[in-house]
């Protein structure tokens, strides 16, 4: 599949400024090949979401740089419509489903904005009867973006699902994944997480390399095959470095939660240059018209080197991640 990349362009004057004193702005820019994305900048980072369809997020990088979010063009017709993947972050429901989990998300979402947050309500998806909604949330330095997926229940009965996070990253870089820390057989004799493997895994794949702190999933465009792993992620956060900037994502655990997937809470699908970095809240029964929240963290680490050992990516890694899984 082709990635194109998203370019941000300035857009005429600042619409709004968050607050006296604070530092992230509010304006337009073209991205997706829409003109008029809301764009927020706090000079470090910027973030631009399109109004027109969604909800997405279709861009998140440092200032001036390349796009870490990839675009993904092309679609597919469903009993539900065409889906379109177009790139970005995007909100699903898991488990996967053909064609519930394809519900197109071409029209206009409601908009709102307050503070630094901008919140993308799409309306009632057709015949599946379930509301997404992402709101995003620029810090005023540095680079810490929080993403809130809300999804509710529009239906008369009674929905099992988990709230699917998905980041299309640009390709040709690497997913890492952290393993369980390691201990002897003499101290550990139990199972400490899932690693899930779908019909079309293949783990002998030269993208693959399992190592005892991590696992790596290298975006090869000559490798068209489509391969897909997950795992039971207690550590809280799954990464992508591409060049020499390192894209990290948190995301909470619930050693009592019930996770879709065989207890996957973390997944990565990649497919020649095209890749997906995932993570998934715990399966839930909803209510007729209650709502579940779950919230990412998202940071950026410029000027970082992995080197091609799982000691470099170490070295390189230890300094940057979280001590402690956020809850």
């Amino acid at each position: 599949m082709l990635i194109r990349r998203c370019t941000t362009l300035w857009a005429g004057a600042v619409l709004a400024a968050v607050s006296a004193g604070a530092q992230v702005k509010l304006d337009k820019a073209a991205c997706f090949d829409q003109p008029d994305c809301d764009r927020l900048s706090n000079g470090t980072v910027e973030v631009v979401v399109p109004t027109s369809f969604g909800p997405r997020v279709a861009r998140y990088g440092l200032v001036g740089q390349e796009n870490v979010l990839g675009e993904a063009p092309g679609g597919s017709v469903t009993d539900l419509g065409e889906w379109k993947p177009r790139g970005g972050h995007r909100l699903w429901h898991a488990p996967e489903g053909m064609p519930r989990s394809y519900s197109p998300d071409n029209a206009p979402v409601e908009r709102e904005v307050s503070g630094a947050t901008i919140r993308l309500r799409q309306a009632v998806e057709p015949k599946v009867g379930i509301q997404k909604e992402i709101a995003v949330t620029l810090d005023p330095s540095g680079t810490h973006v929080t993403v809130r997926h809300v999804l509710a229940n529009r239906t008369p009965w009674p929905v099992e699902l988990a709230v699917w996070a998905m980041s299309i990253m640009d390709g040709g870089g690497t997913v890492i994944l952290p393993q369980e820390p390691y201990v002897d057989q003499p101290h550990n004799l139990l199972p400490v997480r899932p690693l899930v493997l779908w019909s079309y895994t293949d783990l002998s794949d030269p993208r693959f390399t399992i190592g005892p702190k991590y696992i790596r999933v290298r975006v090869m465009a000559d490798r068209t095959e489509p391969q897909k792993i997950g795992i039971g992620n207690r550590q809280g956060w799954a990464a992508y470095h591409r060049g020499r900037t390192l894209f990290v994502k948190r995301f909470p655990y619930d050693d009592a939660a019930r996770y879709a997937d065989f207890g996957s809470n973390c997944e990565s699908y990649v497919k020649g240059s095209f890749v997906e970095l995932e993570s998934l809240g715990p399966l839930q029964r909803l209510e007729p018209g209650a709502s579940t929240e779950y919230v990412e963290h998202w940071y950026l680490f410029p000027d970082v080197e992995i080197g091609g050992t799982e000691a470099t990516l170490d070295a390189a890694l230890r300094p940057l991640l979280p001590k402690t899984a956020p809850r």
